[in-house]
């Protein structure tokens, strides 16, 4: 937006690194026909620990003779951003979502010294919903200190209520980085996540139809593709919903088959162990009745072996009172 304002130098400034190497140079050497979003990341690390910086520039910003609609690439690109973030948290199984959402907007307002052009107020009007925008005054020392205060009460007519970090005892540029870095940085992504954000996403919502069809998008106020395949978040869900329940049935035959096949095996195992008990029952019984025979045939020998013994005692017995007899008979003749 608007070349030759400072903005490489400003955002250098700010983290203390290079972000523009020779290779790829700033905005102002590569100047566009025609407005276009691109992006910069830079890795930056500072007392232990490490912040992902990711600048979004738009070269050609403002500089055509018609600037109708100059502001529209970056709300698709505040939108895409929105609806990719849309897209990973409507997911079934959610893993970590990388958050690309935009979170501030610095807006540079070119020195004029008749303050705002009606370009400047019209894309205030248009991005203040979806990002958090800081007005900046590009090379304020150009100006007097009367115009540079007429431009910050123009400003600040625009600028919804939001953090008031204004204080003309101190250089703005370090007001700007502290609150940037160091004291509102939490504050820009709370009100991005829970207003911005949702705003974007409670509209989304709304204008997905049963049938998945966007109706804002003939009202112009919705222009990105739903998703990468071409579906709407609701009719996504309820895909992912489907992928779901298809994976829990499978896995719930997966699990009745091991289960089957455990209770097979479970079975299989019991019956090889009654069998194992019923061969030892048996061939138990039978050393059982074995040995009941041998005890009959022994019982049944002795009882043959009493009984011949009691018969050859009753003969000797019979033998000797016939002797006994024999005897007292000899005496009396």
């Amino acid at each position: 937006m608007f070349l030759w304002l400072g903005k490489s130098t400003l955002i250098n400034s700010l983290f203390l690194t290079n972000l523009y190497s020779g290779e790829y140079p700033g905005p102002s050497h590569r100047i566009k026909k025609t407005v276009q979003v691109e992006q910069s990341k830079v890795l930056m690390k500072e007392g232990g620990v490490q912040l992902l910086l990711t600048i979004v520039d738009t070269p050609g910003f403002g500089d055509a003779v018609d600037n109708s609609n100059c502001w529209q690439p970056v709300i698709d690109h505040i939108d895409s951003k929105f609806e990719d973030y849309l897209n990973s948290e409507s997911r079934v199984n959610r893993r970590q979502m990388p958050d690309s959402r935009v979170l501030c907007c610095l807006y540079f307002i070119a020195p004029s010294g008749h303050g705002l052009k009606p370009l400047d107020i019209e894309f205030m009007k248009r991005l203040h919903e979806k990002v958090n925008i800081i007005p900046l005054i590009a090379k304020a020392d150009t100006l007097t200190p009367e115009e540079c205060q007429q431009f910050k009460k123009q400003v600040s007519l625009l600028q919804p209520p939001a953090l008031v970090f204004e204080n003309g005892d101190h250089c703005d540029f370090t007001l700007l980085r502290n609150m940037l870095i160091r004291t509102h940085m939490q504050d820009l992504k709370d009100v991005t996540n829970n207003v911005h954000y949702e705003n974007y996403r409670s509209r989304k919502l709304a204008a997905v139809t049963c049938n998945g069809i966007d109706n804002n998008k003939t009202k112009g106020q919705l222009t990105k593709v739903d998703t990468v395949e071409g579906m709407s978040p609701l009719a996504q869900m309820e895909e992912e919903r489907r992928e779901h329940v298809t994976k829990m049935k499978k896995m719930e035959m997966e699990m009745e088959q091991v289960f089957e096949m455990k209770v097979k095996e479970k079975i299989q195992k019991l019956k090889d162990s009654e069998a194992e008990l019923q061969r030892r029952h048996e061939q138990m019984k039978k050393n059982l009745e074995a040995q009941h025979k041998e005890l009959e045939e022994r019982r049944r020998q002795l009882e043959d072996e009493r009984s011949t013994w009691e018969t050859q005692q009753r003969i000797l017995e019979q033998q000797k009172m016939t002797l006994e007899k024999n005897k007292k008979k000899g005496k009396i003749f």
